[in-house]
């Protein structure tokens, strides 16, 4: 598949064909889906519905075929084993699993080392269990240029470290965080690393070999896929000797009145019936940005984030890294005097769509001195007509609000 970024890329999705007009900037918090997605999905539901790894008729063998099939897409797609690739609801899901799982036998001696730029979802889990455990919590701070400070790094990871935890790429300032050097810093004091990838897989090529990340977890939702679809990839050593979190059936060998057996991986950690047409779906949008050729996705996106950057940064204050190789096409903004969500509004009036508040991020709102943001980000699909909008409706705001 041969496909085109920019208004060629429009036609795959069919919001645009109902409001051609439409500029969609919040694809932080989802994307819109293509047809090849919502094809793959609805021939599940209308040509071959039936249970997997279960019956041994020619639909359950056909529905179990594509849903290991879209398993190895996504290995593919991470450059990892399909043994090493869990389907769940998404990011959160797989974030609470590692933090459920991993702490059990923390002690107060022990800590994990956050960054100050976490989303909710890879910060209260953790919250929760070092309540639980009475392990501590501790944060790498950010530099004046909203980059990770790598010296604060250094100085929190200890050989006390259990695990580093840390966003890829920042869903409310865009920053890409510097994944290899922080995972290096973690591996030398024996910690495990979690990366959080919900803002990266769609965005920025994602091999977890070359990472050297120990778990990675992503989004269907954000990746042109279906929502209530996830990734968690564990490397094969670490997931062999995880407990499941979930019990019932499909995930266990052999099962007495007094005991059961587990499976082996990934079976052993999606108990009961999964979310089958999702799971395809969601290999099937692996599949279309190969298509497409996350480094053209990238280049794409970097082109129009600096086009962002320079004609939206006339009008407003924006929050996030200046250096365009150090970010994503996540723009967040301020406009002094004016609210977010006053701004969010009168630029839904303009056909531009983005998001307003704290965006899962109030801890790092408070540490920046923010109450909230208004956020313009990128997809496959943006047009420099997308951003040229994006700036007359701030005008707009401006005259209004702030008059």
């Amino acid at each position: 598949m041969n496909l085109m970024t920019g208004t060629a890329a429009k036609q795959h999705f069919a919001l645009f064909a109902r409001h051609p007009h439409l500029a969609y900037l919040d694809n932080a918090a989802s994307t819109q889906t293509p047809q090849a997605v919502v094809g793959a999905m609805a021939s599940y539901y209308t040509g071959y519905r039936a249970n997997i790894h279960r019956g041994v008729y020619e639909l359950s063998a056909l529905a179990t075929g594509r849903y290991e099939n879209a398993r190895g897409a996504l290995a593919r797609f991470i450059n990892a084993s399909a043994d090493e690739i869990i389907f769940t609801s998404g990011t959160t899901a797989g974030l609470n699993w590692l933090a459920l799982r991993l702490t059990q036998k923390f002690t107060s001696r022990d800590n994990v080392v956050l960054t100050r730029l976490e989303h909710h979802a890879n910060l209260v889990p953790w919250q929760q269990a070092a309540k639980e455990r009475g392990f501590s919590l501790r944060f790498v701070e950010l530099t004046p240029g909203y980059e990770i400070d790598l010296a604060s790094a250094r100085t929190l990871i200890d050989e006390n470290t259990k695990v580093v935890g840390f966003a890829l790429v920042s869903n409310t300032l865009g920053t890409i965080s510097p994944a290899r050097e922080l995972i290096a810093l973690a591996h030398e004091r024996g910690a495990l690393t979690i990366v959080d990838a919900a803002q990266a897989a769609a965005h920025l090529p994602l091999d977890v070999r070359d990472l050297e990340a120990d778990f990675v977890a992503f989004s269907g939702h954000k990746m042109y896929g279906p929502t209530g679809s996830g990734v968690l990839f564990g490397r094969r050593e670490h997931l062999r000797r995880l407990e499941p979190l979930f019990y019932g059936g499909e995930m266990v060998s052999h099962v007495t009145y007094e005991t059961a057996e587990w499976a082996g991986i990934p079976e052993r950690f999606e108990a009961g019936t999964p979310a089958i047409a999702e799971a395809i779906g969601l290999g099937a949008a692996a599949e279309f940005i190969t298509g497409l050729d996350l480094a053209a996705i990238r280049a794409h996106e970097t082109r129009l984030t600096e086009y962002a950057l320079e004609k939206v940064g006339k009008e407003v204050k924006i929050i996030g890294p200046a250096d365009i190789s150090r970010r994503t096409g996540v723009v967040s903004f301020v406009i002094k005097g004016a609210h977010p969500h006053d701004i969010a509004d009168i630029l839904d009036k303009h056909g531009v769509v983005v998001r307003a508040g704290h965006h899962c991020t109030m801890p790092l709102m408070r540490y920046l001195g923010l109450t909230g943001a208004t956020r313009a980000s990128l997809g496959v699909y943006s047009t420099a007509e997308d951003i040229d909008r994006l700036v007359e409706g701030v005008r707009y705001a401006k005259k209004v609000l702030c008059a």
